[in-house]
């Protein structure tokens, strides 16, 4: 056992066993790097990343590797979900040295924590272009001894460059309908209309920009921004990158055409997409997308949700095969012999049409990922339905993948917004049930008297780690997704008290940025600022959308001009990298459309005309409409002040832009309001 023995992260104590004596990030491994004057290998991944698992099999499982690990360096190990800060930090770094950057992430570092070489993935053996990562090692141990001062120069280079890199967008204005409508055009020109989705291979899901697509339909009647999210959202969940049997989604195909999917499953894709799908069928009545959004909420709750009732974050890639090998994908690809085996020959051969699974395979090993290139109604619906029951039942008797049980605050605060969401469309309480347990979770164990969050825990314990921005504002989100679902003023309370802290430690009060981690946090090279979405929206998006929706719903002038100001990023970027702050874009939408503010009124949440009113006021499509229900005179929502039954009847009221409409009663008519 290594110091790693004692930590809560399941990925650091994947590596307790290690025979290199790793360190967990703090100041003591750098003090020990200074007292011994050695620099530190710093390596960075996460539990679910299929190659981070490979150079751990390949090098620090190696007694041989691990001897001159020990004897040349301190040796610091980094979750990156526990830590996105120091993630952060040292991706800048490495993608500005190297063009590129992913994980397994590997930096060499002085004792002062400035770093000077750089890597991913290195092979025990040179490899196409590649030194080995003892050639690495060798290479950087002479440097250091031979050509320190050149090694500093590098260094200190490297954090002057980071130091200028500071964000900064002037007089912060939101972007107007005329930077929407360039974003828009951007997007078109790098759809791939044959196949959906955006660019090439590797193919993301494109859920921040799904959602602005949406948005941009509603406000302006775009035809051609639905027919990108539909088209994209149809291929995906036809596509292998989707759970054909147990529902959710994978991280990513690998190709073009979503065929083949890096397996892994990470809750903030499935919340985001989950979500995505919510929304699709909200605008279009989609089936599919119905199916998709159920079968998703239905695998999070299923498959991640933890004892205490919040969210894991990820379910590996890699399984046993059942022959003791761990493979990429083994838990979810068939064989023609396999569904023989399950199915027997004839219901085999309807599968096969219906899954797309061939005798070549469109995998490895002649193994096909499961997809649904037919139409279901080409094939009798009772037969596939059974089919569909019997192989996943022998699926579960596979060795599962392993799961990565830590809860992160931000990635349950976009599940927490998600199935309260799809719950509350699709008439499912245990959905919304499971919202609820989620959220407790997070209040109980992340949140502290003073409303400051911790970034993860594990089976019931807090962890060590400080909530960064994207934590605040992504349970922000939930909880204000909550509000308007349950009726419950608490969940925008609590909303509020995250939000203040966005306002105080993380805002710039000069320029209106935002910063990724508190001004209190611990300081590293640099203090990191991103507000470009990667696999999630960024804290700085995230952060704005939560302020506008919490200003919508209070009136607050401070949440709303903080808003306002972190969107001028959005003006910035939006018509050059649309794909890259499609969150930031969806925010831009509400700002312009209001956002609508709805309350209401009834004489109770279980009263049947007030039920009605409210599932309408929640499945309206302008975007960013934030609704409040409470009986009249409710101290529960500010938006239910003042707000009268009409003629004794529940009825609601609709506002956008200090105008509001004549209440009514009528579903018809708010529904017309409502529709964007």
């Amino acid at each position: 056992m290594n110091r790693l023995a004692g930590v809560t992260s399941p990925y650091l104590l994947q590596h307790a066993d290690n025979p290199v004596d790793w360190w967990p990030w703090g100041p003591a491994a750098f003090e020990e790097a200074k007292r011994r004057d050695v620099p530190v290998l710093l390596s960075v991944g996460y539990s679910a990343c299929h190659w981070c698992h490979v150079m751990a099999h390949e090098s620090f499982e190696d007694q041989e590797t691990a001897e001159y690990l020990n004897a040349h360096y301190v040796n610091v190990k980094v979750d990156r979900e526990e830590r996105p800060d120091v993630d952060a930090v040292y991706m800048e770094a490495v993608q500005a040295a190297t063009g590129q950057g992913g994980w397994p992430m590997t930096v060499f570092l002085t004792p002062d924590a400035e770093p000077f070489y750089f890597g991913t993935y290195f092979p025990p053996a040179p490899r196409q272009g590649m030194p080995s990562f003892r050639q690495v090692l060798q290479g950087v141990h002479q440097a250091w001894d031979e050509r320190r001062d050149e090694v500093a120069e590098v260094a200190g280079k490297i954090v002057r460059d980071l130091a200028g890199r500071e964000i900064s967008y002037g007089d912060a204005q939101t972007p107007g309908a005329e930077e929407l409508a360039q974003a828009l055009l951007g997007l078109t020109r790098e759809y791939d209309p044959q196949r959906g989705g955006f660019g090439g291979a590797p193919k993301f899901p494109p859920s921040m920009a799904l959602e602005f697509l949406l948005r941009h339909h509603a406000r302006t009647g775009a035809e051609g921004a639905l027919q990108m999210a539909r088209d994209t959202c149809e291929r995906m969940a036809r596509g292998g990158m989707y759970d054909q049997l147990g529902g959710g989604f994978a991280r990513y195909s690998v190709d073009r055409d979503w065929v083949v999917p890096h397996f892994e499953k990470m809750l903030y894709d499935n919340a985001l997409l989950c979500r995505v799908y919510a929304h699709l069928w909200r605008s279009t009545g989609s089936e599919l997308a119905r199916r998709v959004a159920l079968e998703t909420a239905d695998f999070m709750v299923r498959e991640l949700r933890t004892n205490e009732g919040g969210f894991a974050s990820a379910l590996d890639a890699d399984s046993d095969d059942g022959t003791g090998r761990h493979v990429e994908g083994a838990y979810y690809v068939w064989t023609p012999e396999q569904l023989r085996e399950v199915l027997g020959e004839q219901d085999a051969e309807l599968a096969a049409q219906h899954f797309g699974v061939t005798e070549e395979g469109t995998f490895e090993e002649g193994a096909s990922v499961l997809q649904l290139p037919v139409r279901d109604a080409l094939l009798d619906a009772e037969k596939v339905a059974s089919i569909h029951e019997r192989l996943l039942a022998a699926r579960a008797g596979r060795p599962a993948p392993g799961r990565d049980d830590k809860v992160v605050a931000a990635w349950n605060g976009l599940a927490i917004a998600a199935l309260a969401e799809t719950g509350a469309y699709f008439d499912r309480p245990d959905l919304v049930e499971a919202a609820v347990a989620a959220a407790d979770l997070l209040v109980r164990l992340h949140l502290d008297e003073q409303a400051r969050l911790t970034r993860t825990s594990k089976d019931g314990h807090a962890g060590a780690n400080a909530g960064v921005l994207e934590d605040y504002a992504d349970v922000a989100e939930g909880f204000l997704a909550l509000a308007s679902v349950t009726g419950e003023g608490v969940w925008l309370e609590f909303a509020g008290f995250l939000l203040d802290h966005v306002l105080a430690r993380f805002t710039d009060p000069g320029s209106g940025s935002l910063y990724d981690t508190a001004a209190d946090a611990e300081r590293l090279i640099r203090r990191p600022q991103d507000p470009t979405d990667n696999a999630a929206p960024s804290g700085w998006t995230a952060a704005a959308n939560a302020l506008l929706s919490y200003a919508a719903h209070t009136g607050s002038e401070p949440h709303r001009t903080a808003a306002e100001r972190a969107l001028g990023v959005v003006k910035a970027l939006g018509p050059r990298v649309p794909r890259f702050i499609g969150w930031g874009l969806a925010a831009a939408e509400a700002v312009l459309d209001g956002p609508r503010e709805v309350a209401v009124v009834g004489p109770a949440l279980d009263d049947e005309g007030t039920r009605a009113l409210h599932r309408t006021a929640l499945l309206g499509t302008a975007p960013g409409a934030v609704v409040a229900v409470g009986a009249p005179g409710s101290d529960e929502f500010p938006l239910l002040a003042d707000r009268p039954l009409v003629d004794g009847e529940p009825a609601a009221y609709v506002c956008r832009n200090f105008t509001c409409d004549a209440p009514t009663t009528e579903l018809a008519r708010l529904r017309a309001v409502l529709s964007g």
